[in-house]
C-alpha cells in the first residue's frame, strides 16, 4: 500500500511523542489525566519523566493550560479523532513508522517485522490524506502527460483517495479500488466526491474498461513477485490504447534520500523497496506491454513510470 510522505516534525519531537504513546502517557493525557502528577499515577512513568513530557508536550503545541489542569489542543486530534481520516494527520503514522525502525535490528535478525498495532491502518490512510497537495497535483499532472488521451481512470489502491478525488475534480470519470478495510474508512470522506468507490483487491481489476491506471507509492511497497502479479493484471484492465501509470521512487534515478527511504521503510515492514527503471521496463514487457517510459514528477524525489499497450505515440 502506499506509504504516506513523512511528519515534518524534528527527531526530538518524534521520540518525545513515541515514548509517550509507548508508556501510556498520551493515552492518559488524551482520556482522563491533566496533571504530570496525574500521568504520573496512571502510568508507571516516574514523576519527573511525566513533568518533563506534559511541559515539552505544552511547549509544543499538543496541550493548553486551562485553570489547573492541562487539555489537549487540535493538533493532537489525530491521536483521538480516528472516525475521518481527514482529522488524522501525519504524526500518528510517523510514530509507527519509528516504532518499526526501533525494532529493525530484530525485524533483520529474524526476517519478520512487529505485527502493526490495531489503529495502524487508520493512521495510515491519515498520514496519506495529509499529503501535500503540491505533491498530488504534480503526480497527477505527470500521468495525464504520460496518457494524454484518456478519460476513464482507475486508481488502484488508492488509500485515503487524495488522487482519486484530484482525477474527478479534471474531469476525468474515475473510479478508485482498494480493500474492505480502507473502502470502510474512506468512504465517508469520499461520498460526496465525484469518485466511484469499488471494494476489490487488484486480482479482480480485470474488465478492460480504463484508458489510465494509476497508483502511486504502490510498487515500493511489494515485492518482486506481487509487482509482476499487478502488471499483469493492469493490463487485463486496460483498453486497447490504454496506459499504466506508477509514480514512485526510482533506484538511479530518484534521489538517494528517497530510495534508501523505500528501502528501509520495505525492509522494516518486510515487503517492497526501490526498483530500477531496467526492473520496471522488464515488467512492463512481460505483461505485455509495447512501451514504457519515465518521466520526473516536478518538484518531488518521485518519477512516473508509465506503460503502454500499444506504444508511445
Amino acid at each position: 500500500m502506499p506509504t504516506a510522505p513523512r511528519s515534518g516534525f524534528d527527531t526530538e519531537t518524534l521520540f518525545l511523542l513515541w515514548a509517550a504513546r509507548e508508556t501510556g502517557v498520551l493515552d492518559a493525557l488524551t482520556s482522563r489525566a491533566g496533571t504530570a502528577d496525574a500521568v504520573a499515577a496512571e502510568t508507571e512513568v516516574t514523576p519527573e519523566a511525566a513533568r518533563v513530557v506534559v511541559d515539552s508536550l505544552a511547549d509544543l503545541g499538543f496541550l493548553r493550560r486551562v485553570g489547573d489542569e492541562y487539555e489537549v489542543t487540535n493538533r493532537a486530534l489525530g491521536f483521538l479523532a480516528k472516525r475521518d481520516v481527514r482529522s488524522v494527520g501525519r504524526l500518528p503514522h510517523a510514530l509507527d513508522v519509528l516504532d518499526r525502525y526501533t525494532a529493525l535490528p530484530e525485524t533483520m535478525t529474524t526476517g519478520t517485522p512487529p505485527e502493526p498495532s490495531d489503529d495502524s491502518l487508520v493512521n495510515r490512510l491519515g498520514a496519506h490524506a495529509a499529503t501535500d497537495e503540491a505533491v498530488v497535483r504534480a503526480s497527477v499532472t505527470a500521468a495525464v502527460r504520460l496518457a494524454p488521451r484518456a478519460e476513464r481512470v482507475l486508481n488502484v489502491a488508492g488509500g485515503s483517495g487524495v488522487y482519486a478525488r484530484e482525477f474527478a475534480a479534471r474531469g476525468f470519470e474515475t473510479t478508485m479500488c482498494d480493500g474492505d478495510d480502507v473502502v470502510e474508512y474512506v468512504a465517508p470522506a469520499l461520498e460526496r466526491e465525484d469518485v466511484t468507490l469499488e471494494r476489490r483487491s487488484l486480482a479482480t481489476v480485470a474488465d478492460g474498461t480504463y484508458d489510465l491506471v494509476f497508483g502511486e507509492n504502490l510498487c515500493r511497497s511489494l515485492d518482486v513477485a506481487e509487482v509482476r502479479t499487478l502488471f499483469s493484471t493492469v493490463e487485463d484492465a486496460l483498453s486497447a490504447c490504454g496506459a499504466a501509470v506508477f509514480v514512485e521512487p526510482v533506484r538511479g534515478r530518484s534521489s538517494s534520500t528517497a530510495t534508501v527511504r523505500a528501502s528501509i521503510e520495505a525492509l522494516a515492514t518486510g515487503s517492497g523497496g526501490a526498483y530500477t527503471d531496467a526492473q520496471y521496463r522488464e515488467w512492463f514487457a512481460e505483461a505485455g506491454f509495447e512501451a514504457v517510459r519515465v518521466d520526473d514528477v516536478p518538484g518531488t524525489d518521485l518519477r512516473a513510470v508509465g506503460g503502454y499497450k500499444r506504444g508511445v505515440d
